[in-house]
């Protein structure tokens, strides 16, 4: 499975005006003190502390790409964990693909596999199992299954509601797209 994932992008701090200001704030924070943050980006910690105080409001271009870089560094990790925890608890995923999806359904019913484009907003409890999953380093088969049953339940089975003995088997994917 080669999924393409989209990152749960959020404007770092310090995006708009006094940006410097605002993202040396932020380092201070991230690192404990002005020392750690003029380690990092290789100043002395009495330009960071006038950066910090709006004494000094324009950096030389390298040193504001260095303060720039530092707190997207930080800042999207953050972002990305406040997301699936949303996802994980009350917003499920959106999976969309395009794949091969088969059937083990009573004789009588068609279980000719077929290509399907399918876009489907899966509850909080298949974001739950698949992110521990993947932080368990799962495979990409245990992957696959999770994202199957949850197609199989909410799309197939409708929640339930119809085709009870239904199985269904999802390979030759020909894309992946998770959103959450």
């Amino acid at each position: 499975m080669n999924p393409r994932r989209r990152r749960a992008v959020r404007a770092p701090p310090g995006s708009g005006n006094p940006a410097r200001q605002v993202q040396i704030g932020y380092l201070i924070r991230q690192l404990g003190s002005a020392k750690a943050v003029a380690q990092e980006l290789g100043v002395t910690a009495d330009s960071v502390n006038r950066y910090r105080r709006g004494a000094r409001k324009h950096a030389r271009a390298d040193v504001a790409a260095k303060i720039n870089d530092a707190a997207r560094q930080r800042w999207q990790p953050t972002v990305r964990k406040r997301r699936q925890q949303q996802a994980a608890t009350t917003g499920g995923i959106t999976v969309e693909t395009r794949a091969r999806f088969g059937y083990t359904a009573p004789i009588g019913t068609t279980d000719d596999g077929r290509f399907r484009r399918l876009t489907v907003h899966l509850p909080p409890e298949y974001a739950q199992r698949l992110f521990d999953a993947r932080d368990a380093g799962a495979g990409d088969q245990q992957m696959r299954d999770i994202v199957a049953e949850g197609l199989q339940e909410i799309y197939f089975k409708d929640g339930g509601s119809r085709a009870q003995d239904l199985e269904v088997a999802f390979t030759d994917i020909d894309y992946f797209d998770v959103s959450f």
